[in-house]
């Protein structure tokens, strides 16, 4: 995640929402022509993906939602992919859309969609590889950072933060979903293909770092036990932790600090829950690769225990009794018995626990937490005249974010929710064919972000689960 962009003008989105809403009287071929570039501008094509929108296109009734789904799904290979190959490896950078940087988060949640198909096609295949080479770079270069440039001699446009991100970083925000993202990433990519290859020197040493990191970061002896630093010369006061960089004051209780949410915000309270529950997650997914493939098992055993601890740590201090709801996940806790009640919509989010794989859907304690975050108790769940959905600090009061709303949908198993949902997906796009970081819940035309190429590809997600889990609900003509 990046800066929130200006947003645009009522009158220019409101034009493209009577255009929208006028094309129902023109033939689909020419209401709902295609927004994605020529193919010879294209920065990535493949084949298998080609085939999928084919496929799944023919079966949505609705042509709207048609239309969206072919923008969408290919928006990342479409337009944010760089790839060589370099010192006789694969090499895959891919920017976040409109900055020209790699967020370790957004580079991984932009290829997933397209995971299920690398089996299928050997040029994906290679360009997921080459991400994967790529982030075990940048984790060396910098563990604690969450974006990069491809250029590693590159100045920070953030130079003037304190201290310095060296050459090569765009910004040293820590996040632990960053290095959790990356891990991700790799074991997807084993299991499905079972390609060791990836586990190189390079890839081992980036492991050992995000180990160490996550390791650091649980500040056993207090607040101020960590080298990590950040300071902004900023006027919004999400941009930076509080008390120079420091945070607020924690009590070591085995979880993990984590001085920014995915949102690239800073935490209120530190232990932030939902990226906590993500690295036990990764850490289990490591002590599986080093026990399996790479033969050390004094490291597979020192994942393991640690995500044994954090986990004990999460259900001592993360879950906590809420006034209407009873034990329930908080968002953020600092060790001392405070905690926060909220979820952002970005991911790794509570909501999105379900998505990730750290909770079945049907599991009590996540249904609990699911019914807090989508209501009214929940400070950030909006609900306005044109939608309703999960919002953000990082982009103000009264803001929706289309990831919340597809994440709702990915996360229900209620056929009428997941309508609901791609309903308001439709509605909102302000008649632009893509996702937007976030929309005003009264006004669609008011958005953030013309290209942010995360959100699009997850729409695409949605709609391909959609298509496997619901068919049904794609033979609706105006959903």
């Amino acid at each position: 995640m990046i800066d929130c962009k200006s947003k645009k003008s009522v009158g220019v989105g409101m034009a493209g929402v009577v255009c929208a809403s006028l094309a129902f009287a023109l033939p689909a071929e020419a209401a709902f022509k295609s927004n994605r570039p020529a193919e010879e501008k294209r920065t990535f094509v493949s084949e298998a993906v080609e085939k999928t929108i084919s496929t799944v296109k023919a079966r949505i009734a609705d042509p709207e939602l048609a239309w969206m789904f072919e923008n969408c799904y290919p928006n990342t290979l479409d337009t944010t992919v760089d790839y060589e190959v370099i010192d006789g490896k694969p090499d895959t950078f891919i920017i976040t859309g409109d900055i020209d940087a790699m967020w370790l988060r957004d580079s991984t949640a932009q290829v997933w969609p397209y995971m299920p198909l690398i089996t299928e096609d050997a040029k994906l295949k290679d360009l997921v590889k080459g991400l994967i080479n790529r982030q075990a770079k940048c984790v060396n270069l910098d563990p604690y950072a969450n974006a990069f440039y491809k250029d590693m001699t590159r100045e920070s446009h953030w130079a003037s933060d304190k201290p310095s991100p060296i050459d090569g970083v765009h910004e040293r925000k820590w996040e632990i979903d960053s290095l959790c993202y990356v891990v991700r990433l790799a074991n997807e990519y084993y299991q499905i293909t079972g390609d060791t290859s990836v586990f190189d020197d390079e890839f081992n040493a980036a492991m050992h770092n995000i180990v160490k990191t996550l390791r650091t970061e649980q500040r056993r002896g207090g607040t101020l036990d960590s080298p990590y630093r950040f300071a902004r010369e900023t006027e919004r006061m999400t941009d930076a932790p509080v008390h120079n960089g420091v945070g607020r004051p924690i009590r070591p209780v085995g979880l993990i600090c984590s001085q920014f949410r995915p949102s690239d915000d800073a935490t209120v309270l530190s232990f932030l829950i939902p990226s906590n529950l993500f690295a036990v997650q990764s850490l289990r997914q490591l002590a599986n690769i080093y026990s399996s493939e790479m033969n050390d098992k004094a490291f597979a055993k020192e994942c393991s225990d640690f995500a044994d601890e954090v986990d004990a740590a999460i259900k001592k201090w993360g879950i906590v009794k809420h006034l209407n709801y009873g034990k329930i996940y908080a968002y953020e806790v600092d060790g001392y018995g405070n905690s926060l009640f909220i979820d952002d919509a970005n991911v790794p989010s509570l909501l999105s626990l379900g998505y990730l794989g750290v909770h079945e859907p049907d599991d009590r304690l996540y249904k609990r937490t699911r019914a807090f975050l989508l209501s009214d108790d929940n400070p950030w769940y909006n609900k306005g005249t044109a939608a309703e959905g999960a919002g953000s600090p990082h982009t103000g009061p009264g803001s929706i974010w289309p990831m919340g709303i597809i994440l709702r949908a990915m996360t229900s198993e209620d056929p009428a929710e997941i309508s609901h949902c791609l309903h308001m997906l439709k509605t909102t796009h302000a008649g632009t064919g893509f996702m937007h970081e976030s929309f005003q819940k009264d006004n669609p035309a008011e958005y953030s972000r013309d290209w942010f190429a995360w959100a699009n590809t997850l729409f695409g997600e949605l709609i391909i689960k959609v298509y496997h889990e619901h068919p049904e609900l794609l033979k609706n003509a105006d959903i």
